[in-house]
């Protein structure tokens, strides 16, 4: 007991803390406080210290300084990642039920509703033409693609004519680079020719197909009498569309290169009989 009581009476004395002139000694402010008075006096300076650093780097620039901390960029970056991650996972959620409803279709099946494809809380933006089946708008393009497919279908079991009877009109005049050869799953072959020339149609028919395709590029395949078929490829643009009937040497396309798996500018002409290819070089001279 009588070793603690000099302690306690050193806090409780009071002290004078004063600031003099350093030439004529004279006073010019003094601070009176008790032991107990500076040392919490000292503590409340640590933490005021500790507390403006944090509020210092919290609410400016300086925390892109700690190591480990995301600057603004990243940040950003970060975030759109996020954004972008909800969004592809809506997206996917999308094509799932897209997907499934296109094969039943095909199958001429009735389409799925999302809640019999997809856990429930995930079909909330999916389109009705998806997620309810056929719309009256689906059901009209339908009727109006079977009336076409009647409209122009090629009436080729009453025909006599012989393939080696007709005369093909060359698709565009040009050097042949590659040669049919099925052996390496090529059934074509590869014209080059000058810059901006004009595909010709081969014979009389109807265009079955006309559009982009990330491969080939652009292409139109013409249905032609004796279940014939010719496709061009790689074209850089296409003057026909579905359905138009076309005769042997009006203008179809324009030579190109298109398409992802295209060396350059040709033509990739393909030539078909009731389903088996042709070498066009047997019945065209290029």
């Amino acid at each position: 007991m009588a070793s603690t009581q000099p302690k306690n009476k050193g806090l409780r004395e009071h002290y004078i803390l004063g600031v003099y002139h350093s030439d004529s000694l004279k006073q010019i402010t003094s601070i009176k406080a008790s032991g107990i008075q500076m040392l919490l006096s000292v503590i409340g300076f640590v933490f005021l210290l500790i507390l403006a650093v944090v509020l210092l780097i919290i609410y400016t620039p300086l925390r892109e300084f700690i190591p480990g901390y995301p600057n603004a960029k990243t940040r950003e970056i970060m975030i759109n990642n996020a954004l972008r991650a909800d969004s592809l996972e809506g997206v996917i959620h999308l094509w799932e039920v897209h997907l499934v409803n296109l094969q039943r279709v095909l199958a001429d099946k009735e389409p799925l509703t999302p809640e019999e494809m997809l856990p429930r809380g995930n079909t909330a933006q999916i389109p009705e033409v998806i997620a309810g089946g056929r719309s009256k708008e689906d059901s009209l393009l339908r009727e109006e693609a079977e009336t076409i497919e009647k409209q122009y279908e090629l009436n080729v079991r009453g025909s006599n004519l012989q393939i080696e009877g007709l005369h093909f009109f060359p698709p565009v005049k040009g050097l042949i680079v590659a040669d049919f050869s099925p052996a390496e799953n090529h059934y074509a072959v590869d014209v080059v020719a000058p810059e901006n020339s004009v595909i010709s149609a081969v014979l009389d028919g109807t265009v079955n197909f006309a559009s982009w395709t990330e491969e080939y590029g652009y292409v139109i395949q013409i249905q032609h009498e004796n279940n014939l078929l010719s496709i061009y490829k790689h074209c850089s643009q296409l003057f026909k569309k579905v359905g138009d009937q076309v005769t042997a040497g009006s203008a179809v396309a324009v030579i190109g290169g298109t398409g992802t798996i295209s060396t350059g500018q040709h033509l990739h002409f393909e030539l078909w009989h009731k389903g088996i290819p042709l070498n066009p070089v047997d019945y065209i001279n290029f």
